[in-house]
């Protein structure tokens, strides 16, 4: 997310541009926008997961805190700076990021500054949102290049997704879990998603109709073993291919062992989930013509 994603540009007054040939309508001053900072308050938003979007939000209201404090040329007005406020303060709980401010809106923060001196200052105010702001920009940063140097796995395929809408929507939920966990019961709550990957998948490869042997009874989809197991074991029958069908079993175990683990760490769920996101794509590729005609890459 940018910055200017928490603004917009309103749309010029009916007629106005006809009566405007330089184009002073369609240079309207940028509106915040409230509906987004609400949604992000009361938790992520959609298409931006919430250390993308406390980046991008930290920066607004350092700005305008900033912009209100010296020259006066700040885009919010007060109860626009209360609910930005209340919002960062928000985002930043979720990421395990305090945020504890002596005002609530602008005209506190007027209060403030003045009960500490600053009054005849620019400097003093710059200095002091300095004081509160550059430790939480370092903070984000620094969660940004660890994310970075950890993520999870990526299929070597050059299509984004599966392209199984119900296995992609849980991988997704997937990968937002484990960016957003911190602790042991966060991990555990990753391992939970991993079995929601492998239930999905359940559903979506197992076919009675071609896997279901004479004299049993269809399976429920959290029977993930079972179930994927027959998928792959027809899919890629004979010795040779022993080994693959035994990766879908290894992957199936190795995210209910994070999942019922007492304290799982970062790296526990990160190999369960690496393990189901890509035994996703190598069930997917199975669905490619044996001669070698590539669905997905």
């Amino acid at each position: 997310m940018r910055r200017d994603d928490f603004f917009l540009q309103p749309d010029p007054p009916k007629g106005a541009l006809d009566d405007d040939p330089f184009g002073f309508a369609s240079s309207l001053a940028p509106v915040f926008h409230t509906d987004l900072v609400e949604e992000l308050r009361h938790g992520p938003i959609p298409g931006a997961d919430d250390l993308e979007a406390a980046m991008a939000f930290a920066r607004v209201v350092h700005d305008e805190l900033l912009a209100y404090g010296t020259n006066g040329q700040n885009q919010l007005d007060n109860e626009d700076a209360a609910l930005a406020l209340k919002a960062l303060r928000s985002v930043l709980r979720r990421l395990g990021i305090p945020l504890e401010l002596p005002f609530r809106d602008f005209e506190t923060f007027h209060s403030y500054w003045i009960k500490q001196g600053m009054k005849g200052s620019w400097n003093d105010r710059r200095e002091y949102l300095t004081g509160v702001f550059d430790p939480i920009h370092a903070r984000l940063d620094r969660m940004e290049e660890n994310r970075l140097e950890h993520q999870l796995a990526r299929p070597i395929s050059p299509q984004p997704a599966t392209g199984w809408p119900d296995v992609d929507a849980e991988i997704e939920e997937l990968r937002r879990h484990f960016d957003a966990a911190r602790t042991p019961q966060d991990y555990r709550g990753v391992g939970t998603d991993c079995v929601g990957v492998l239930e999905a998948l359940s559903r979506t490869v197992y076919d009675p109709a071609k896997h279901l042997r004479p004299g049993e009874e269809i399976p429920p989809p959290a029977n993930t073993k079972q179930r994927i197991g027959r998928y792959v074991e027809d899919a890629l029958p004979g010795s040779d291919n022993k080994e693959i069908r035994g990766l879908a079993v290894k992957a199936i175990e190795a995210a209910q062992m994070a999942k019922h683990r007492t304290t799982p760490t970062r790296r526990d769920a990160g190999i369960a989930a690496d393990a189901v996101i890509l035994l996703a794509n190598i069930l997917r590729r199975l669905e490619e013509p044996p001669a070698g005609r590539e669905h997905l890459g």
